[in-house]
């Protein structure tokens, strides 16, 4: 079992239970919001796979990088390489570094994973073994609005520390995805899954060294810009507070087990494959709200109320953890599944990759989501000014 102490709770639990303007809100843990016990691993693999190994965490200054690089402390690696693009990011590391003793080196760099020089240059100096990829641009409305910055983040910046990993003989390659990739409404979704399939694409080809994995996280409790913290404020505000649709359904998890699903999928996870935590069912977010309204020490539509302001760009009502045609095969842990995925031609993905880079030039928005969408299939956009080229898609698929 993976140890956590005070000091390695998140900013948001912490703002959570110490918000001065709150009104006289009690306090409660955010997993007593889950109606299932945490999950644990089993942290022997872990230990073997981590230890004087030298590490690299992309997005290292958003909740889950900083999160992980505390969790892969306890297991004494070589080398933690922390990168992020925020310079405000990195300042707020090397000030909570200055309160680690433990004798590891630890370097901060702020860096875009998009640069490709750059990053040739980091992976250059610094020979990371293992890679723990959580850069991303992830807010699914404004990804919506803006396709551009969402394929070249998640897919092009993907692809650069991707290819660098093979480049530079990194052992495993350790992708978070997101339920939200499977049978994509929006482009951030379908970026992700992009993304997935490029890697599946590297996985299946020969002479390729480094193993890449895949991790599809659900929402993940008290993240900065989640909707926990969002409902939390509007609490604090005395209401309303504000949900999409009265039927929306997501998958939740704690940060503690997105960590648990990350080093359990370095350790035992093969190239290719999708780690998948068993998230319990997927709960109401209406239900989810009330929990938080009644915990809090508020009465539902006494003194705070509810109200739904209709799905934003790009949402669906419900989320999925595997499509269709992915296999769900249990794993060594009864809490994770694994689906070997599909397989994915790399000469395919390199035409995708090409033509979405053009697409980038032209600035075009329709023509970059029509290329995707072209690619997945499965992406049918929901309440969104793209659901025009679905037509068009399917038309193209059947060509």
């Amino acid at each position: 079992m993976i140890d956590s102490s005070a000091k390695e709770v998140s900013q948001f639990k912490e703002d959570f239970s110490n918000n001065p303007y709150q009104r006289q809100r009690k306090h409660f843990d955010l997993e007593e919001l889950l109606d299932r016990n945490p999950i644990q691993v089993d942290t022997v693999n872990i230990k073997s796979f981590v230890r004087n190994k030298r590490i690299m965490i992309t997005g290292a200054a958003g909740s889950i990088g900083r999160h992980l690089f505390k969790q892969l402390i306890l297991f004494k690696p070589k080398r933690l390489l922390l990168i992020d693009s925020s310079e405000a990011g990195i300042y707020e590391l090397d000030e909570e570094l200055k309160n680690i003793s433990e004798d590891i080196e630890i370097i901060t760099i702020p860096a875009n994973i998009t640069d490709p020089k750059r990053m040739k240059h980091i992976f250059q100096q610094y020979q990371p073994q293992i890679v723990f990829h959580a850069a991303a641009n992830k807010h699914v409305p404004i990804m919506e609005k803006n396709p551009y910055e969402a394929i070249k983040t998640n897919i092009l910046g993907t692809k650069i520390l991707a290819d660098l990993s093979n480049e530079y003989w990194v052992e495993k390659f350790i992708f978070i995805s997101t339920d939200k990739a499977v049978n994509p409404t929006g482009i951030m979704g379908a970026s992700k899954r992009c993304s997935e399939m490029y890697l599946q694409s590297l996985a299946g080809e020969m002479g390729i060294t480094t193993q890449f994995v895949i991790t599809r996280f659900g929402n993940v409790l008290g993240t900065n810009g989640s909707v926990i913290p969002r409902f939390a404020k509007q609490i604090d505000q005395g209401g309303p507070v504000e949900i999409t649709h009265p039927d929306v359904m997501r998958y939740f998890i704690t940060m503690q087990e997105a960590c648990q699903l990350l080093l359990e999928a370095g350790a035992t996870g093969q190239s290719g494959e999708v780690f998948i935590l068993e998230m319990g069912d997927r709960i109401l977010l209406k239900d989810l709200v009330q929990k938080m309204i009644r915990l809090s020490g508020f009465r539902v539509g006494e003194d705070i109320e509810i109200i739904y302001i209709g799905l934003r760009p790009g949402e669906k009502l419900l989320e999925e953890r595997l499509s269709e045609r992915e296999e769900n095969n249990p794993s060594r842990n009864s809490s994770i599944t694994v689906s070997n995925g599909n397989s994915v031609d790399s000469r395919f993905m390199a035409d995708t990759i090409r033509q979405l880079e053009s697409a980038l030039d032209s600035g075009e928005d329709n023509e970059m989501v029509l290329i995707l969408k072209n690619a997945i299939p499965e992406y049918i956009s929901h309440n969104s000014e793209f659901e025009k080229l679905d037509m068009l898609s399917r038309k193209t698929n059947q060509t």
